[in-house]
């Protein structure tokens, strides 16, 4: 009976052995392929050798300057909103609202001097209120439209802030989706869109609401009053979405904001006309708690590698510019080193797919 027993003992002894091993030999190879088929966020790529010419230039002096651990600094950002809000007020005074423009008051043009009185019939075109009011955002992106960002696989990252600001209608969804995403909270329209990609709205519309219908419900934001020429084509362009019954909700940019955000800037060294790109910044600085910036990259070679950059992610036609757009990305790249915004100068990194492992095995491939 003592041997039947010691028989028994060593066979279980030797079945356990035999089947630790096969699940050792198997879960080993389930761990070379869950490694091999995704890219850690700790594993380190080699330094991408630049060319001399582009070390030696703007790029190279950039990312020289360019600080790769960023640090949120809350206390700057507290102030810098605050300065902000007392000075340019944008939660309230961005967009022209029936609450901040009375009917029968005067709008100057913040661009040119031209008046125009507030009639019952343009009235009827602002929002009652402000739709900022008694809002704020953890996370923001604010997409700006700069080759960088093709091929830059950053649409999931955009996407996943709270609320997200688009510029000029710049296109999104397919064939574009992964590198820009297609979440938008609020967009901008240069009239200059409207005049050359939709003739002005003068005749077809259907190609200007179908591009609006990529960005859903979002506020449309028109410099209305800024230029004289701007009026007409913002209003065609809201009385279209009317029209069409599209979800897209337009808005009118304050010039009064704009006039007080270029003074704010002014004392910071820039005094050339703000980009949309910097006002949109500027009015997410006030209504986001972490603002994210990416596409803002204003030269002709990208900063990892220098290879050739188009002017947009969509396209490379030039435009002249009365902007003073490296002097605004100096300034950024401050803000950025100093923990104030997030700026964006690398391709995102994939989320790494999550490992079909039992949990008690993840150790192993640790």
């Amino acid at each position: 009976m003592r041997g039947r027993r010691l028989r028994n003992f060593w066979i279980f002894s030797l079945l356990v052995l035999v089947s630790a091993a096969g699940w050792f030999a198997l879960y080993s190879l389930a761990c070379y392929r869950t490694e091999g088929n995704s890219q850690s966020p700790l594993k380190k790529t080699a330094p991408v050798q630049t060319p001399q010419y582009c070390r030696e230039k703007t790029v190279g002096n950039i990312l020289k300057v360019y600080s790769q651990d960023w640090i949120k600094q809350k206390g700057y950002i507290t102030l810098l909103r605050s300065e902000l809000n007392s000075k340019c007020n944008g939660v309230d005074k961005a967009i022209v609202t029936q609450t901040n423009t009375a009917m029968g008051s005067n709008i100057t043009y913040d661009a040119e001097k031209r008046i125009v009185k507030v009639t019952p019939k343009l009235f009827d075109t602002f929002v009652k209120d402000s739709p900022f009011i008694n809002k704020t955002f953890k996370t923001c992106s604010v997409v700006g439209n700069g080759g960088i960002l093709a091929n830059s696989s950053c649409g999931e990252e955009i996407d996943s802030a709270q609320f997200v600001i688009r510029c000029n209608l710049a296109p999104v969804g397919s064939g574009y989706r992964r590198d820009v995403g297609t979440k938008t909270n609020l967009v901008t329209s240069n009239p200059s869109i409207l005049l050359y990609k939709f003739g002005s709205l003068m005749e077809l519309r259907r190609p200007f609401v179908e591009r609006l219908g990529t960005f859903g419900d979002s506020l449309v934001l028109f410099p209305t009053f800024s230029y004289g020429q701007n009026t007409a084509v913002s209003l065609r362009a809201l009385y279209t979405v009317q029209d069409f019954g599209s979800p897209a909700r337009p808005v009118f940019m304050n010039p009064e904001y704009m006039r007080s955000l270029a003074r704010f800037w002014k004392t910071r060294g820039l005094k050339k006309r703000l980009s949309t790109g910097m006002m949109m910044a500027s009015l997410a600085l006030e209504l986001c708690d972490e603002v994210h910036l990416y596409g803002f990259w204003p030269y002709p070679q990208h900063p990892r590698d220098c290879r050739s950059l188009n002017n947009h992610y969509y396209d490379d036609m030039k435009a002249k510019s009365v902007h003073a757009m490296p002097v605004e990305f100096d300034q950024l790249v401050q803000f950025h080193n100093q923990g104030v915004v997030r700026l964006h100068l690398e391709e995102c990194t994939p989320r790494p797919k999550q490992s079909h492992l039992p949990f008690f095995l993840h150790w192993w491939c640790s």
